[in-house]
């Protein structure tokens, strides 16, 4: 638990405007909802009385804010085994492993990355969901940022809504894509099967760029880039093209083995049991300091493999090409 205490004066740039609206603007540290929650609390008070989040405001009026944050409870603090590409005062950049669970939920109550992070830095508590700004899929492997204080998880949210982060991954998957290009279509939840996502009318924007890195037999190794983030969208997306990627048991459908192939290879294609999708690029700025900050991660050992069973050793020199791929 912590204090939050502030003392500001409404401006004339925030004069009319509602409460909410103008604490919003005045304390960029916090975000609107949060800042309404404090209202509703009876946190914050307006020349000494307790307002409305609607109430309009005056210039000169002086606006109290003393609120309690609290610890979030239901996820226990686990030894969990994930590494750590980056840490200060305001965040973390970790390194997700396949198989790994984001947040606990049905089936998954513990040993997850949230649990995890909270026995790495205990003060995760008092933030949503832990600080996590986004996640992965279990069976997806690679980078995940998370904000350490309510202001980092602010700045960093609203980049995120914003689109000013970028995030790439590295894709093997089914089919022989000839070039490059972008998939815009809305993704919702699929109309019979709930636990699926699919491309629907009616569904959030959802816009993902993908460039060819690798062509082989009956696979293409591919670059993503995510514009948005909606829930399985990289593996909607292409599975929407008709190259949905490689070992996912959703959307991937039966491994396809092309004509030819070594048993080493078949082997190795119908053993690879989670979809060859890595988050292995991530840039964003810093929330304190504005920053401009660039991480990667390179391909784990399950898709090394992959790749050197679909090309033999020219793989590794393609995969590194990959990690170089520009995100400007």
């Amino acid at each position: 638990m912590s204090m939050v205490r502030h003392a500001v004066t409404i401006t004339p740039e925030q004069a009319g405007r509602r409460l909410d609206q103008a604490l919003a603007e005045l304390l960029p540290d916090y975000s609107r909802s949060r800042l309404k929650e404090w209202i509703l609390a009876g946190c914050v008070r307006l020349d000494g009385a307790a307002p409305e989040p609607r109430t309009r405001v005056a210039a000169g009026q002086q606006v109290e804010i003393d609120a309690t944050v609290v610890a979030e409870g239901g996820v226990e603090a686990q030894a969990v085994d994930f590494s750590i590409v980056h840490e200060d005062e305001s965040l973390l950049v970790v390194l997700k492993p396949a198989g790994l669970v984001v947040h606990p939920g049905a089936g998954n109550r513990d040993a997850t990355l949230e649990n995890g992070l909270r026995n790495h830095a205990p003060g995760l508590a008092e933030l949503p969901r832990s600080g996590l700004l986004h996640r992965l899929d279990k069976d997806t492997s690679g980078l995940v940022i998370v904000a350490k204080t309510l202001a980092a998880h602010t700045h960093l949210t609203r980049d995120l809504q914003e689109r000013r982060i970028t995030r790439e991954y590295r894709a093997i998957v089914n089919g022989v894509l000839t070039s490059g290009g972008t998939v815009d279509a809305p993704i919702g939840r699929h109309p019979t099967h709930r636990t699926r996502m699919a491309v629907i009318g009616g569904g959030r924007a959802a816009v993902t760029h993908y460039r060819v890195l690798v062509r082989f037999a009956a696979h293409t190794f591919l670059a993503v880039r995510l514009e948005t983030g909606r829930t399985h969208q990289i593996r909607v997306h292409m599975a929407h093209l008709g190259f949905p990627i490689v070992g996912d048991p959703t959307y991937g459908g039966r491994a396809r083995v092309p004509a030819g192939a070594t048993p080493a290879m078949v082997a190795t294609l119908q053993g690879f049991r989670r979809q060859a999708l890595h988050a292995c690029a991530i840039r964003f700025r810093h929330p304190a300091s504005g920053e401009t900050l660039h991480f990667t991660a390179a391909l784990p050992q399950d898709m090394h493999e992959l790749l050197a069973a679909l090309a033999g050793s020219e793989t590794r020199a393609a995969s590194a090409e990959a990690l170089s791929w520009p995100t400007g």
